[in-house]
């Protein structure tokens, strides 16, 4: 019963995203030995979120990760980024990534490559050092 009200509660912020700010949003993908599929809110050109969620778990091991990231420094073709965030259920703890997004089409700039190296603090006392590279789709601005 737990795993379901999860499920639905991740939906329902997922629907409740979309409809108040589609052009804000992205999608992404994290490639690693533990993957993420990630959906994300740019408050500005600065400030972002990203509900993120391990892809390659069973449904009991559902984990939800959510990230509050900031562009350090924000270039024409790459943005390097820092964030703080926490994850619960297979990993439960704080998270701090740290990536570089890259913008290699000039004429087409909603579409990037990323890296990234994860920090991770278990609860439990465990040290996790994730690292991805992956792809993000942001969305067009509606006019």
């Amino acid at each position: 019963m737990k795993n379901k009200m999860k499920m639905w509660l991740l939906v329902g912020l997922l629907t409740l995203s979309g409809v108040q700010a589609f052009s804000q949003m992205s999608v992404s993908y994290y490639a690693s030995s533990l993957s993420k599929a990630g959906l994300a809110y740019n408050f500005s050109d600065r400030f972002w979120t990203e509900l993120r969620v391990y892809s390659n778990t069973t449904i009991d091991d559902f984990t939800p990760e959510l990230v509050f990231c900031y562009n350090v420094a924000k270039k024409e073709h790459h943005n390097v980024y820092l964030g703080l965030g926490g994850n619960v259920n297979f990993f439960t703890g704080f998270v701090m990534p740290v990536g570089l997004q890259v913008m290699p089409l000039t004429n087409f700039k909603r579409f990037s490559f990323h890296i990234e190296f994860q920090p991770t603090l278990d609860i439990e006392g465990d040290f996790i050092l994730q690292s991805s590279a992956g792809l993000r789709y942001k969305f067009e601005k509606r006019k």
